[in-house]
């Protein structure tokens, strides 16, 4: 007995506007990876690509894919590969993601425009444009910290505030910080680093240096925060899962007029005692508080090497199976 073999077939019309490059990426790279996701193969006729796969699934998980892309390059942005790699994961799952590449959403100017390249980053923005203290917390990876600079050297430049004040409790110093060498910067110098590497990489070491001696960057040690009220500022705290309960309260309540706060962290990596964490306890207290909101990231919106991503999954799945 013969055993009939269907094979499904979908076609792409090419818009004259759009290049077969500018879909398929250079060297067919993305052709290649899409192929073997999905085990199909292309042919390009004319102004069509014809998909044909014995899945009709994949066929068409693939089609929605290259109609995604063709979309997104005529309304103006052209790809890189960790937006192509996130556009597949979420279009695979019948969703949407052109509102995230969109000319028409939300961008930075800072000396480069920064924009959202997931879904979850495109909350967030729109999270702080509409609250005064937003809450971010995620995995590695998922550009908490960098766009929380990005937004504050954005509302700098627009004039929206004054400054920006930069913190981050330095758990590993404890209580020794006052004996390190060098003076306050330099003491908390390695601990704020990361927030110091998103400015420079978005505006320049020159104008990073300007703004410190001038006052309008300030670098403080959390400990430092106590006695305060920042008006027109916009305040950064980054690792805030390393927080305690009456230092997030403290920090909370030094905002002051006209003035936006940031919180980011990973309550997956908390040096201190998880049950004294004053972000994952912040969680239960302000929920429901009308200005504040809590932006969850995951796995997805990893923009770092793809190996991150398959790093953050492979540990939640470890840590998932040592609880059962």
């Amino acid at each position: 007995m013969e055993v009939e073999i269907t094979i499904t077939v979908r076609k792409v019309r090419i818009p004259e506007d759009v290049a077969v490059l500018e879909i398929f990426g250079q060297y067919d790279k993305r052709a290649r990876y899409l192929k073997k996701l999905f085990n199909v193969e292309f042919a390009v006729r004319d102004s069509e690509i014809l998909i044909k796969g014995m899945d009709e699934k994949s066929v068409d998980a693939a089609h929605r894919v290259l109609d995604e892309i063709i979309s997104i390059t005529r309304d103006g942005h052209l790809l890189d590969w960790t937006e192509f790699e996130y556009l597949v994961e979420r279009v695979s799952n019948s969703e949407s993601v052109k509102e995230v590449y969109s000319n028409n959403s939300k961008g930075l100017i800072i000396g480069k425009k920064v924009k959202p390249k997931t879904l979850g980053q495109k909350k967030y923005l729109e999270a702080v444009e509409k609250n005064d203290v937003v809450f971010v917390i995620g995995p590695a990876g998922t550009g908490k910290t960098y766009l929380a600079v990005a937004v504050a050297l954005d509302y700098l430049k627009m004039g929206k505030v004054n400054r920006i004040i930069l913190t981050r409790p330095a758990v590993e110093a404890g209580e020794k910080l006052g004996y390190l060498p060098g003076d306050l910067s330099e003491k908390v110098e390695p601990y704020l680093r990361p927030l110091y590497d998103a400015i420079i990489d978005i505006t320049s070491p020159d104008k990073f240096n300007s703004y410190r001696e001038r006052g309008i960057i300030e670098i403080v040690p959390l400990a430092y925060m106590r006695g305060r009220t920042l008006n027109n500022s916009f305040i950064i705290l980054d690792e805030a899962q390393n927080t305690t309960y009456q230092q997030m309260k403290m920090f909370l309540t030094r905002l002051g007029f006209n003035s936006k706060a940031v919180i980011t962290g990973d309550i997956t990596q908390v040096d201190i005692e998880k049950e004294k964490s004053g972000l994952i306890e912040c969680q239960k207290i302000l929920e429901g508080i009308s200005g504040i909101e809590f932006v969850y990231l995951n796995e997805s919106d990893v923009v770092r090497h793809p190996l991150v991503k398959k790093i953050i999954k492979a540990y939640e799945e470890y840590e998932r199976s040592r609880k059962s």
